[in-house]
């Protein structure tokens, strides 16, 4: 990461905080000059100073340290979903990529199809809505049947299991994390 790209990121929190740089550089307990040759990139700011700079703009630290987010790779559209196909169950992933701590997902599941063989479980914590129900949820040894608008939270390393009795397809909306498919 370049100097000049904190300073960057200085720069725009201070401007949207209302600050000029005189100020902020009198609150932050840092010279104007300082600031200047840091928002400019022509020198690199103390991890003090950071702090300082981050407490007087009321944000983490971090922030100035974070790379830029193309929001353009954060939406899905509709028709560009990916379709994964796993041991015969069919997903649309809603979130970009797997990439994050949370992955979120519509799984489909055919007439008369189950999950899994028998009741799995994964290290990821879950929350399932059913878009199209009714289905059977095994869930830590107990039978559901949840039928559209419903929702179920599955912990982390639980057994469960999903089964379509009916002779229509099924859709749920889950969330995991981390993501585990």
């Amino acid at each position: 990461m370049s100097l000049s790209f904190v300073g960057v990121k200085i720069e725009q929190y201070r401007k949207n905080s209302g600050f000029s740089l005189r100020e902020l550089a009198m609150k932050a307990d840092i010279t104007p000059s300082m600031l200047s040759q840091i928002e400019k990139g022509h020198t690199n700011p103390s991890i003090q100073t950071l702090k300082s700079l981050a407490k007087v703009l009321d944000v983490p630290v971090f922030t100035f340290l974070m790379d830029e987010v193309d929001t353009r790779e954060l939406v899905v559209r509709s028709e560009q979903r990916k379709q994964i196909a796993i041991d015969g169950l069919e997903y649309e992933l809603i979130s970009p990529d797997f990439t994050s701590q949370l992955a979120t997902a519509i799984m489909h599941l055919k007439p008369g199809t189950s999950s899994s063989d028998s009741p799995m479980s994964h290290k990821g914590e879950e929350v399932a809505f059913i878009l199209k129900g009714p289905i059977q949820l095994s869930l830590l040894g107990d039978e559901y049947t949840l039928k559209t608008g419903d929702s179920v939270k599955i912990p982390a390393q639980a057994l469960h299991m999903w089964h379509n009795p009916t002779d229509e397809q099924v859709s749920i909306l889950f969330s995991v994390t981390p993501p585990s498919f």
